[in-house]
This record gives C-alpha cells, structure tokens and sequence, in this order.
C-alpha cells in the first residue's frame, strides 16, 4: 500500500546534524547528568518545521527527529546495522477513538537510525504528523537479535499513545497544538499586571500562585462520557451560565466555587495481559511493490483503550502521553481543551496535575530498560533515580508533561522516591531527586513559568510509627514555596469513626499552627477509601462507628466526609488550601476500581468487602442501573452478596491468597456461583465486581439525587474562602486562637478568633465536630477562652452570623446574644468589624 506521504526516508544532512549536536552536548558537559538532561529533550519524535527557515535546502519543508537512549542494545552487543525505525502510516480514515475492535492495514517502512554512544538517532522526511483531525503516524524501534527474533522498543517519552503504552506511539504535532490552545492568553499574561503571580527567588521566572480552594476529580468516573471531553463540557456549561447569571443545577454546584482542581493521574496506565488487547499483529507483513520503494503493508486489530483503574497504576514509559483511556477523540488535544475550559472560567481554576513517578507497576518492566528500574518495590516496580540518563528522562517525562498546560504539579507519595546507598546498605529519601523535579519550568503559548508545587509525603513512612513521627513538612522547610499534603488529608484518616476529631485534635492543631503551606481537608480518593474498608462490625481494638452521623452506615458515610462542620472548619477558619473530593461533594460511591491486574485481582477485591456495608443501600443493589454484571453472575441481593465478599475475604486471609484453595472452600458454602469453582471463576467475578463499582461510583448517575439547600450551602462556604484571601496565612500566635473545650462533656466543640491582618474584620467560628448538641453563642466561647491564660480576649459585642449552616437557627436573647445549638456536623461563623 501507498500513501500521500510517499516513504519515509532519512536525511542524511540532518541526520548528521543530530549527531553533531549529540557529540557538542556530550563534550560540553563533565557531569554525566547534566549532558543526559539536554540530550532527553530530544528524545522521541519531533515534528520540526523549516518552512520559514532560511537554511533549508530546496525541498526541505519539515520532517521529523527521532531519538532513543538504548543502552540495553549496546549491553547486548546488538549492531548498529539491525536497529531500525519502524513507521506505520495509517490510512487517512482511520479513527483513533473507536473503541470497537477492528482490523487496520498500515504502510509498514523502516529507516535506518545513526548510534552515538548509548543513544540512536535520525531526521525522516515524509512522516505524517498527528493533530486533532489526524491520526500521525506511529514509530517503534526494530532490531533483531543473534538468533534472528525480532524485537520491538516503545518509545517512554512519547505525546500520544493512541492505542496504549503497549502500542507503538503517534508523531504528534506538540507545536500546532500550543499554537492552537484556546487559553494561551491565560499563560501570556502570566507575571503581567493582568494575571499577577508571584517570581521566583532564583530568577524572574513567575510562579504560579497557589489556589484558593481545590476540588479533586477522577477523570473516569466524573461524567457519563468517562473522558476529558466530558469533563471540559461540565466547566463550558457552568462557566455558560455563571457569565449569563443563570442558577447552576445541584449537582452542577458539586464541581464550582473552587479556583484549582487536582485531577487524579492522566497518564497511560497498565493493561491486563488476559482481559485488554487494543494493538495485535494480526497477519505477517506482506510486500508491496512500489519502484524503487518497497513498503510493507502490516494488518493490525486496534481499539482504543478501555480500561477502570483509578490511576495509580502507571508503566511510566509513555509517561508523557495522556491516558488514552479518557481520551474519547483519542486526541491529546483533549487535555488541553479541558485545561482551556477550566482556564476560561469567570474566575479561573487552575489545574494540577497528580504526578505519580515514584514507582512503576510491574509490566513496565516490559517496556523500560533495565537501567530504569532499581528492583522490585512495594507498588510493582522500584525507579532507579540515581542513574544519570534515567533521573534525566524521568524529569523530562515530568516537563512534557506538564508542558500540556498545567498550573501545579502534586508529586504523589513523596516518601517513595527513595535510592540506595550502597555505603549503608540502606536506602534513604532521595531529596535531591525531588529538588530536581521542582526546579523544572514549563513553557507554554511561549510563556516559561514554574508550576505550584505540592508534595504529597509522609516521611517516615512506611516506618511503623510514621503516624506519629511524620512532620508533614520536610519538603516545605526545604522548598519554602511548595506545599504538602497535611495529617488529616492522609489516607488513614477515618471521620466515620467515633473519637474522630478528639483524638485527631493534635493534628488539626498543627494545621493553625503551621498549616499555611498544607493542604487540608478531610475527603479524597484515599481517604473515602479507607473509609469504605473498615469493618463496622468490630466490637474490639477500633472506636465504634459515629452513631450520630446519620441512619445506616451509608448515612453515616456520607455524613462523614461532607458535612458543615468538618467544610467551614477548613473553607473559613484554618490556614491552607482547603481540598474537597467531587464523589464526597455528591455522596457517591467511591472505591478501588481496578480491571488491570491478573495477578492480585481477587485479593483487591477481597480487600474492598466492607464496600457494600458502607456505599451500597438495598434499594440501590435492586435498581436495574446497577451491580448488573454480578446479578447475571446470580446474585439476587445485597444481603446475598455480602455474605460472599465476607467469606472471600476470610478465605483470601486462610489460604494466603491461594486461588485454587479458595476456590475449593467457597464451592463448600451456598452461593450462586456453583459447587465447582475454579480459580478463573473467582477471576471472573473479580473483574464482574470491579467494572460494576466502577459504573455504580459515576457521577452521571446520581445528579438528581442531589440536595439544593446543601449544595447551596457547600459553594457558600467556598465563596466566604474566596472573598477572604488572608486566611490562607497561619494563625497568628499573640492575636488569634484556636482550641477545643475540654472536657468535652459528650461533644467535641471546636472553635476559634481570627482577626485579618489590616485590622478590617475578625471571625469568631463554632463547630459541633461530633457528640450530643451543643448550645454556644460568642459570649459562651469568649468566658470559655478566658480560662486559658494564653488566649488573646475574645470580644462579646458586635458581633453578627456571617454563615450559618442548613438548619441552626440563631435566636436572639433579651442581651443580644447571638445564641445557637449545634448538632453533630453543624458549624457557625460570626464576624465583627473591630
């Protein structure tokens, strides 16, 4: 086959101009590191365009670099004569959104590639590049080994995987893209009086300020579509009717009133060897004569990846490619539309990006060299971040990355970036790796900027006492700019539980006192997680379930992570950037969802047994919408059904995960599943309950359900954040004050006086955290406070409700006092200009 691009072909001169920069690059630099990270910005493919240039020769319009650092070829003593790079034309039709399986024939060429050192290199003409209307072409490394087996090499750096990280990647055109991008206004006026941001102490670079507030979003579950385009087409709808002054609907207001938004990882991810297949080799290649030319014609079965997962589980390599998965056009060009959307807003929301880096899950292996990977590691595979080229190409991964246009980068679990010292034997934190990650800046619509930095670290972790060892600020003492996570923002942290807030009240202490560079708040995707795995049942070694939360452990769940005391206490009252997770916004089931691990896919499902205890009502198992892959299973209720995921996960406990011995035990007891089980029966049911989780946790579905006074009053209590900037800033230490009363006496009453730093206003808040109701007015807390000798006097007059959550109702004495009686979850702020 032919197509209009006729057959790539290597130009020789700028092929030897690569080498020449290579071998400047390498004689320039005594630090190994140093020369790998400008040798990385060249890897993969780079559509570079000479039109306007007045050096190229006749005929030289544009063409495409290509590079590979390859050092297990030059370990193996593979010759530089067997290494090709094979390209694969698509035919001009071909839809790279399609998620239906379907037989495609490409034009197969193959161009010979230049070796310098560990590295191989070449400029092609006539390579198609990909853009938001086209499919470019895709490109792999070829070589053949001494026993003639022929061997492929996916490039890690790559910008489109339309077909996943297992496929070949895409030529893409990443500068049409940026020329194109809707927002590059937004990044222009960056350090310009119209968008102020902060500099740099090393340059007069601007950085992105932090955020206000944030929301948090899972990508695939946040709308009907799964996608990105979905999602961008929620902020297009609301950011619609906010410029026309138009009421949001409830479920609407779940996603608005914030100024960042954290989406959970993007990158590709992992496939399941036995349940996805998006690029077979369906026939061997057959020879087209053409002259001269001779192109091979390749049949390949495709589809665009379908997979659940919640993003954690990376294979690094293409690291710098969306997930193809939440790409419903197949096109990067969706990150970016949703990037645009976002930054299109009245009020613009600034995106960060959850950068998981610190491991690989195990096939990644697959696709990366060996130098990459230091050994096995709690979460699949353990990076080796001291290798030279490797450290290098993990940051440049990082940067283009970003480079799609984001505002703030979360370095996910900090503690795990960790390398060995071979002096100790021990392994240590690898700080400066770290640091390295936040030096690097983004250039975007030909704006360079550096990113809000956030850590998430919980250093010494997984040292056995790291609750109670961890700061929580190691990364900030060391990068006064950045942010981490805060104690209550970790997983384990688990609001459903009765103590809660009293014997959390250390941590949420240190977030007056120093939380200014933390984020807060108490729901997220681990979190509500953690949340979900408790067993309600245990009568010992656990505080008992908050039996004043609500009715039923669903109830009580949803009250837990979203309720008007736990929202005001870090939306008005303490220091940070106040985090909120869009499912606990809603009161949507979330939990692991996961179809991508062969290996450990029972035990995780074992692991979320508790699930249907917290996240799933009777009513909710009986609709038709739902759990429809386990009732064909014959599961006709919920009771049924838990009664099964409690006994597999004792048998997973019994047999140490042995599949064939569990599945000898379960065809013991009575369930629909049969008398004969086998081990792939407990896999299918593994997958059938994921999937089933995965759509029963979709935000789509539970839009009616939607309460309108307590959205209503959920973006009250982010707009109050909003108009008041200052209380990002710590608690001051002589003017304001923060405690609990204690005893307790059944509740635990938080409160607090803050006063703004110009003097202009002070708050006075309130919060019924958990216990019986409480009765509390300013004159009560001010008389409280003044038993503590180191409590500024907190005035008694002046004072008026400022926000006041659903349902509490302020009555007024013959003193005036500004009396309330709180309930369990119910919170008061008052303000008084001084």
């Amino acid at each position: 086959m032919r197509t209009e691009y006729g057959t790539p072909t290597q130009l020789q001169d700028r092929t030897d101009d690569l080498v020449s920069w290579h071998e400047s690059v390498v004689a320039n630099h005594n630090d190994s590191f140093a020369a790998a990270k400008e040798l990385s910005t060249r890897l993969g493919a780079h559509v570079v365009d000479r039109r306007d240039s007045d050096d190229r020769p006749d005929g030289d319009s544009s063409h495409v670099e290509f590079g590979f650092w390859t050092p297990e070829l030059v370990d193996e003593g593979v010759p530089e004569s067997a290494v090709e790079l094979e390209i694969l034309t698509p035919p001009a039709d071909l839809d790279p959104g399609d998620t239906d399986h379907r037989e495609v024939t490409f034009q197969r060429d193959r161009v010979p590639m230049r070796r310098v050192g560990e590295y191989h290199w070449a400029a092609v003409a006539d390579v198609r590049a990909g853009t938001r209307e086209t499919l470019g072409s895709l490109y792999q490394l070829v070589y053949e080994d001494d026993d003639g087996e022929e061997h492929t090499i996916q490039d890690p750096v790559s910008y489109s995987v339309p077909f996943g990280a297992f496929a070949p990647a895409e030529v893409y055109d990443l500068d049409r893209l940026d020329e194109t991008r809707a927002d590059r206004e937004y990044f222009e006026a960056l350090g310009t009086d119209d968008e102020p941001v902060s500099t740099s102490e090393d340059d007069d670079l601007p950085r992105i300020d932090p955020a206000t507030s944030m929301l948090e979003i899972h990508p695939g579950t946040a709308t009907e579509r799964g996608s990105l385009a979905g999602l961008a087409e929620v902020y297009e709808g609301i950011a619609e009717k906010q410029r026309a002054g138009d009421d949001l609907e409830p479920w609407e207001r779940a996603f608005a009133g914030y100024d960042g938004i954290q989406v959970m990882p993007v990158e590709p991810l992992t496939e399941n060897e036995e349940e996805h297949d998006f690029w077979s080799v369906a026939d061997d290649p057959e020879e087209v004569d053409a002259g001269d030319d001779a192109s091979d014609a390749l049949t390949v079965e495709v589809a665009r990846p379908e997979m659940i997962n919640w993003g954690y589980d990376i294979v690094v390599s293409a690291f710098s490619a969306p997930n193809p998965a939440i790409l419903e056009s197949g096109r990067p060009d969706e990150l970016v539309d949703f990037i645009a959307a976002c930054h299109d807003l009245p009020r613009p929301i600034k995106v960060v990006f959850d950068v998981a880096l610190g491991h690989a899950d195990n096939r990644g292996a697959e696709l990366l060299s060996d130098r990459y990977i230091l050994g096995p590691g709690m979460y699949g595979k353990h990076l080796d971040y001291t290798e030279p080229t490797a450290r290098a190409v993990f940051l440049e991964m990082q940067r283009r990355k970003m480079n799609f246009g984001a505002d703030g980068i979360r370095v996910d679990g900090a503690q795990d970036f960790t390398s060995y010292d071979p002096e100790t034997g021990e392994m240590y934190h690898d700080d400066d790796f770290l640091a390295e990650m936040d030096r690097v800046t983004q250039e975007v619509a030909g704006t360079e900027y550096r990113p809000w930095m956030i850590y998430e670290d919980g250093r010494p972790w997984p040292r056995e006492d790291w609750e109670l060892a961890s700061s929580y600020r190691a990364l900030i003492e060391q990068h006064p700019h950045s942010f981490q996570w805060s104690p209550i923002t970790f997983a384990h942290n688990t609001p459903a539980l009765l103590t809660f807030w009293a014997t959390k009240w250390w941590r949420v202490r240190e977030v007056g006192e120093f939380g200014g560079n933390w984020l807060t708040g108490i729901a997220n995707h681990d979190t509500v997680r953690r949340g979900t795995q408790i067993d309600p049942t245990v009568e010992f070694n656990q505080s008992p379930v908050n039996p004043y939360l609500g009715e039923g452990y669903p109830e009580t769940l949803d009250e837990a992570y979203d309720n008007a005391a736990s929202s005001m206490l870090f939306h008005c009252f303490l220091p940070g950037v106040p985090m909120d997770f869009v499912h606990a916004n809603m009161r949507v089931p979330w939990g692991f969802v996961r179809d991508t691990d062969p290996t450990w896919n029972v035990k995780v499902v074992s692991d979320e047994s508790k699930f249907l205890y917290w996240q799933v009502r009777d009513e909710d198992f009986e609709d038709d919408r739902f759990f429809c892959r386990v009732k064909d299973l014959g599961f006709d209720s919920r009771e049924e059904l838990l009664t099964f995921m409690n006994a597999l996960s004792s048998a997973v406990s019994a047999t140490d995960y042995d599949l064939d011995v569990m599945a000898e035990m379960l065809s013991a007891m009575d369930q629909p599943l049969g008398d004969d089980l086998s081990a792939a029966d407990l896999e299918a049911y593994g997958y059938a309950w994921m999937r089933d989780v995965h759509d029963f946790a979709n935000l789509s579905h539970w839009h009616d359900a939607q309460d309108e006074d307590r959205s209503t009053f959920r973006i009250q209590t982010r707009e109050f954040r909003h108009d008041r900037p200052w209380l990002l800033s710590d608690l001051d230490e002589d003017d304001d004050y923060f405690t609990y009363r204690h005893p307790t006496d059944g509740t635990v009453l938080y409160y607090g006086f803050r006063t703004a730093p110009d003097g202009s206003e002070q708050l006075l808040f309130a919060a019924n955290m958990e216990g019986v109701p409480v009765r509390v007015s300013p004159e009560y807390l001010a008389e409280d406070a003044s038993e503590d000798a180191n409590a500024p006097a907190i005035p008694t007059d002046g004072w008026e409700p400022a926000l006041v959550a659903p349902g509490v109702e302020v009555s007024v004495s013959g003193a005036g006092s500004l009396a309330v009686e709180l309930d369990t979850g119910e919170a008061i702020v008052w303000r008084r200009e001084p």
